[in-house]
């Protein structure tokens, strides 16, 4: 069947205005990505920070499409602060592509903060080794609370705000959270992203379970 898509601001500037594809009955929105990607794989990396429409309205990645379907890949949308990019995702997180478009020419400062997965438990139990951490996650909920906290720091500090959660297993020493944000002077770039980890911890319902030699232990949120 063939489709029509359509890409705009950063996304058309890596690829195209409007571009008809040709997939395979049955094809989802996730499809359509996947081969226009494909074809500019520039695409690739903002694949996290993306909303899908589908025929005019907002639609899940799964969703399934039909013959002469238009399709269109929105990049984040600046509110009345910066701009905020947010997601959960299962794939490792790539920090600088979070980063890209986030600091602008009136940025003077942009702090990063990378919450990674370590091999020792706060348990009171002599650390025990940890060999890999897991995160579960009520996804559509974690979106929503994701983007309404970085929204919520763009407009307090007036800046621009990216966050990234990981779910699913995180291997010892690869980040399991990634905040980045960038502001006009640094105590506010620091304020904001400080802010953010703490709402996640209060706030995200996510959860994390540490895996140990001889088992495993769910963690409270934020520990």
């Amino acid at each position: 069947m063939d489709v029509h898509v359509r890409c705009f601001a950063l996304l058309r500037e890596l690829s195209a205005d409007r571009t008809e594809l040709s997939l395979n009955d049955g094809a989802t929105i996730d499809d359509a990505w996947a081969e226009l990607a494909r074809r500019h794989p520039a695409l690739a990396p903002h694949r996290p920070y993306v909303r899908a429409a589908h025929n005019g309205a907002y639609a899940a990645w799964e969703e399934p499409l039909a013959e002469q379907d238009e399709i269109a890949f929105l990049p984040p949308v600046s509110g009345g602060g910066g701009a905020t990019r947010t997601a959960i995702a299962e794939e490792p997180i790539d920090e600088a592509a979070l980063a890209a478009g986030l600091a602008g020419d009136a940025h003077g400062a942009v702090v990063s903060f990378v919450g990674r997965a370590r091999n020792r438990a706060d348990d009171g139990r002599d650390g025990r080794e940890v060999l890999e951490l897991e995160y579960e996650a009520y996804g559509p909920m974690a979106e929503r609370v994701l983007a309404e906290i970085a929204s919520e720091a763009a407009d307090r500090w007036d800046a621009s705000v990216g966050i990234v959660h990981r779910i699913g297993l995180v291997p010892i020493g690869e980040a399991s959270v990634v905040i980045v944000s960038a502001a006009a002077h640094r105590d506010a770039a620091y304020q904001a992203s400080r802010y953010v980890i703490e709402a996640i911890k209060e706030r995200l319902p996510i959860w994390k379970r540490e895996r140990f030699a001889d088992g495993s232990e769910w963690k409270r949120p934020g520990a």
